[in-house]
């Protein structure tokens, strides 16, 4: 399995609009996302999805998409928005975790990932290595403003 590390950063004239934004420049804007929690199967390959290339998202207009899902959206002039999802693998397994963090700055999301993922992997007695991740963000300024940053699993339709 690919698992697409995607980001967005979205600006409109609500909270709303600065999310569907984001959605957009992400790639994401046209599926119905369906948030999961946090676990990589066994044998998944991260992919991340470098800025101004097209989204690589199989799928159709209203498909389900199947995504962990970091988002902060800000309203506040000079108030910064940060988004960020952080991972770990075995390198045999490829098997995993995700974790995913929303904060006012980018040290508190990058501190936040790195500690949930030792926490989890304290948890299941496992050391899964380096801790990887991949975190947005953008200061507000007049409308308001979106980070997201979204890990695809995959798409299906509704039948």
């Amino acid at each position: 399995m690919k698992i697409q590390i995607s980001s967005g950063l979205g600006t409109g004239p609500t909270k709303l609009a600065a999310f569907d934004s984001s959605l957009n420049a992400a790639g994401v804007a046209n599926f119905n996302l369906l948030k999961l929690s946090s676990v990589i199967p066994p044998k998944s390959e991260i992919v991340i999805r470098k800025d101004g290339e097209p989204s690589k998202v199989p799928g159709n207009w209203g498909d389900k998409l199947y995504v962990v899902m970091a988002e902060t959206r800000v309203d506040t002039p000079n108030v910064e928005a940060w988004a960020g999802i952080g991972w770990v693998q075995d390198k045999k397994t490829r098997r995993g975790l995700f974790v995913e963090h929303e904060g006012n700055s980018e040290e508190a999301v990058r501190r936040d990932i790195k500690q949930s993922l030792e926490a989890l992997m304290a948890t299941r007695n496992v050391d899964f290595g380096n801790i990887n991740m991949h975190v947005v963000g953008l200061v507000c300024t007049h409308y308001p403003v979106c980070a997201l940053v979204v890990a695809v699993y995959k798409s299906s339709d509704w039948e």
